[in-house]
């Protein structure tokens, strides 16, 4: 049995949705960070860090939500990692891509625009990254040019990772409607089952 703790609509949410694609039954267990649970003795056991998500498989312990969804798909749905070495090794480059160059900017303005009083804000900050987005967006809508998805024809793991970043544009009000390549990418993922099963779980 699988337990997840942290919420669908926190950045353990790619988690719920990696769950629901490869299909396999799991108990979900929230934590209260105003009574300081992410601290406390029992869960820091399971992440050292203090942070969700965090995942039990067994008695198999994970943090990261990047590497539990890589871990998740080889051992319950391989295929969500590509065919061939080629497409796994392109299926880990993008996934490590969004986290560490794309989630940064992004997290930078969501803090800004979520946690931090209007009249305490700093938009220098806020500037700043949205300085790197254009790029950074970029770089996967021309990927998108001639791929239905990140890695070829076929859904994978990357998809799940990169669009869990891309999706924090509609967060912080970031216009991406130029970009059409990724709007069409978007679309295409939006009609996915599981994909569906874990928006509900966000309501």
């Amino acid at each position: 049995m699988i337990t997840i703790y942290g919420s669908p609509k926190s950045s353990s949410g790619r988690c719920f949705w990696c769950l629901e694609e490869v299909g396999v039954k799991y108990d979900a267990k929230s934590i209260d960070f105003k009574e300081k649970e992410h601290k406390s003795e029992a869960f820091l056991k399971l992440n050292p860090s203090g942070k969700v998500p965090a995942l039990i498989d067994d008695e198999f312990v994970m943090s990261e939500s990047m590497a539990i969804n890589l871990y998740l798909a080889e051992k319950y749905k391989p295929e969500l990692l590509g065919k061939t070495i080629h497409e796994k090794a392109k299926v880990n480059q993008w996934s490590i891509w969004a986290i560490a160059d794309l989630q940064p900017p992004l997290i930078d303005i969501f803090i800004q625009l979520v946690f931090v009083p209007e009249d305490r804000r700093d938009a220098k900050v806020i500037a700043k990254a949205e300085e790197k987005l254009p790029n950074l967006l970029n770089i996967i809508d021309k990927q998108l040019e001639n791929n239905k998805y990140l890695v070829g024809d076929e859904f994978t793991i990357a998809d799940l990772n990169v669009n869990s970043v891309v999706s924090v544009c509609f967060h912080v009000n970031y216009d991406i409607s130029k970009y059409e390549n990724i709007k069409r990418w978007l679309s295409n993922i939006s009609e996915r089952p599981a994909f569906q099963k874990y928006m509900e779980l966000c309501k």
